[in-house]
């Protein structure tokens, strides 16, 4: 607390914003006291003396009412001025007191760091949905907001390899031990024409030639981390709704109808040889794995029915989820296909490598950079930490 000298001149202190130190200010609580007592002594013998005169002078009665009613008023005024004064001198006493036990009270304990014992476990997971290679974006059909095309595609999927990369091994292994990355690939790597007219007019590859751009990506990004990391890979793998040959989604026969199903299977064949990888390629809209005894659904997302409520993803995929988990319960669904990163404590919605568009504008999606996504799941406590891969 800053003081600085009484300005009463009495030789103490007080705080920098009092007018003056307790001691003075008690002192002008005594005087005003006296001076209240006095006044009403002199009032009392005034009230006691005039009394009989009222009674000979009837007409000075009303004179001397109104001035006993503006004498009244002076002594509220009086004693409205030293409960004002008693209550500061309390207040300051007690700062005093505070301040003293707070000096004498702090009693600080040292904390060392915590030494890596080397028996803690992780698996890192890394999501990658959402890509949409071939599709252009210009900032005229987003307000400003994103643009999008084949080199910036490069560009983004070169950041996501890399970015996630240093966040596991300079980050997250610096303080667990981390043997195996899952990596998710979970669907709309491509735009494919299910717009037709719409589609033709932004897309900038056919079908088949986004689907070869996108295998060469994956499979390059496989590759880096494999020559730049001791990890193995586990990559469950799942077909979004934009791949698919058919006009409507047929959720029975997807993978049989999805060109990013054979893109899968032509990726496993590539890395068949390569023993630290391990393709996961299911037939159902679900795809189960389970990280220690920490049980994850993964799944494209299009199966949950968003309508654009105010409540956002959250509501329809709490409702998905929960009949889902009726027939086989799990502790976290990992799913795309909305173009926003969530995390709704049972859930990790993914956000999308192409950033904000006309699907996002359209289903009032919220605002957000490019992005996909990485947590962590601890052998002992389950899911950790989430990160966002800012792209």
């Amino acid at each position: 607390m800053t003081t600085k000298p009484c300005p009463k001149k009495c030789g103490n202190t007080c705080d920098a914003a009092a007018r003056c130190c307790i001691k003075c200010l008690c002192a002008e609580r005594k005087v005003v006291r006296d001076e209240v007592l006095a006044r009403k002594k002199a009032l009392h013998e005034s009230r006691e003396a005039e009394r009989k005169e009222r009674l000979k002078h009837p007409e000075l009665l009303i004179k001397e009412d109104q001035k006993k009613l503006e004498q009244e008023h002076r002594v509220k005024e009086l004693e409205a001025k030293y409960d004002e004064l008693r209550r500061t001198c309390e207040k300051q006493e007690e700062e005093l007191k505070s301040l003293g036990v707070l000096e004498s009270g702090i009693d600080t304990h040292k904390i060392e760091p915590k030494k890596r014992s080397g028996k803690s476990e992780a698996t890192a997971v890394l999501v990658a949905s959402d890509w949409h290679t071939e599709e252009r974006v210009t900032p005229a059909a987003v307000n400003g907001l994103n643009t999008f095309n084949l080199d910036i595609c490069d560009q983004r999927v070169t950041r996501f390899f890399q970015a996630s990369l240093n966040l596991i091994k300079n980050h997250l292994a610096t303080g667990v031990n981390i043997t195996t990355v899952v990596l998710a690939l979970i669907g709309d790597f491509i735009t494919n024409e299910l717009h037709d007219a719409e589609s033709a007019e932004s897309n900038q590859l056919t079908p088949v030639d986004a689907l070869l751009r996108v295998q060469n990506q994956i499979a390059s990004g496989i590759e880096f981390f494999l020559k730049n990391s001791p990890y193995s890979f586990v990559i469950p793998c799942k077909s979004g709704n934009h791949a698919r040959t058919t006009k409507r989604t047929r959720f029975a026969t997807e993978s049989g109808h999805s060109l990013e199903y054979l893109m899968y299977v032509n990726l496993a064949g590539y890395f068949r040889q390569e023993k630290r990888v391990q393709f996961l390629i299911s037939e159902g809209y679900h795809h189960y794995l389970s990280v220690y005894d920490y049980r994850i659904r993964f799944h494209h997302g299009h199966a949950i029915k968003y309508q654009g409520g105010i409540g956002g993803i959250f509501i329809p995929a709490f409702k998905a989820i929960s009949q889902w988990n009726k027939a086989k319960p799990v502790d976290l669904d990992v799913f795309g296909h909305f173009h926003q990163q969530k995390d709704g404590g049972n859930f990790i919605s993914n956000g999308s490598l192409i950033g904000y568009n006309a699907f996002a504008l359209s289903i009032k999606a919220d605002y957000e950079v490019p992005k996909q996504t990485l947590f962590l799941v601890d052998r002992d406590r389950g899911r950790t930490c989430t990160w966002p891969v800012l792209l």
